[in-house]
């Protein structure tokens, strides 16, 4: 079974918006994707998700019955406004509230995966304190999560101090649960690192899912670009990505990560990178491809 046989999914800002989860979800399905990752970012509106009625929470779980696309994972960067390693307590106070609301509402929807982002603050000034508090609170979520179990997983991200999987083993050393994987980021791990095979195997087996994007490097010169790049015109080798992973026996789900909600065409775009990327991981398994 090669990695095209594996879970595909979209991000949900790729889509238009101003969807309803029904039309959504069908949107995603007419355009060959099992699944949607939710998004709950630091914006009011999709905070407000959290606080989500009895009613709003079955209105979900009836349109993935119904389409039979699925919404396995919420991808949780309302952190970065509110974060656990703040110097602010009210904010930190809040990245709690949010996570433990996320948790249940994963319970609730049948959400097996949240991906938290990987910075201790992004809005203030990093240091010893930070970190410390950033470790303090996944070690607290890890354990809300295992409670309920939803696996927990860090991205690999477009700034520190998780820039590597090698920087999320460290975090997950501290933590040591089994609830806390890595999400690995094609685009912000080959933007900072020049070893992008060696590190996804370090990776295996704490894997929990894959976004697929292209990014511009980070060079001394250069902050790197981690958004927006069309495939194929960034720095990911993506052949090569997907060579180390069919290698390593990665079964898990992609999910291509795009920002074209607000785009002239999205349901254009989102095709033509599906089937690019698709393109490439046949690429990667035809007999003879470079090891």
């Amino acid at each position: 079974m090669g990695l095209s046989e594996n879970p595909l999914g979209l991000y949900e800002k790729a889509l238009p918006k101003g969807l309803s989860w029904m039309a959504r979800l069908a949107l995603a399905q007419a355009l060959g994707f099992a699944f949607v990752e939710m998004s709950i970012d630091e914006t009011d509106a999709r905070l407000a998700r959290l606080d989500w009625s009895a009613a709003e929470r079955a209105e979900l779980r009836a349109a993935t019955a119904e389409t039979g696309v699925r919404v396995p994972s919420i991808c949780l960067s309302a952190h970065r406004r509110f974060p656990f390693g703040s110097h602010d307590p009210a904010l930190r106070a809040q990245a709690r509230e949010i996570m433990h609301k996320a948790i249940a509402l994963a319970g609730d929807l049948g959400v097996r995966v949240i991906q938290l982002a990987g910075y201790d603050v992004y809005y203030e000034t990093r240091d010893e304190g930070t970190r410390q508090r950033f470790i303090e609170g996944l070690r607290w979520a890890a354990g809300e999560a295992e409670r309920a179990q939803v696996m927990l997983a860090v991205e690999i991200m477009d700034a520190p101090p998780v820039t590597s999987i090698r920087a999320w083993q460290e975090y997950a050393v501290l933590v040591g649960s089994p609830f806390f994987g890595v999400y690995p980021d094609l685009g912000n791990l080959s933007a900072w690192n020049a070893e992008v095979s060696a590190e996804l195997e370090c990776g295996a087996g704490r894997i929990v899912a894959i976004h697929l994007k292209d990014a511009l490097r980070v060079t001394p010169d250069f902050p790197g670009q981690f958004r927006d790049v069309p495939f194929g015109a960034g720095c990911v080798d993506f052949a090569a990505c997907f060579r180390t992973l069919a290698a390593q026996d990665y079964r898990g789900p992609f999910v291509i990560e795009m920002w074209t909600e607000k785009s002239a065409e999205p349901v254009v775009e989102i095709a033509q990178a599906r089937r690019w990327l698709l393109e490439q991981m046949r690429l990667a398994a035809a007999p003879g491809a470079p090891a």
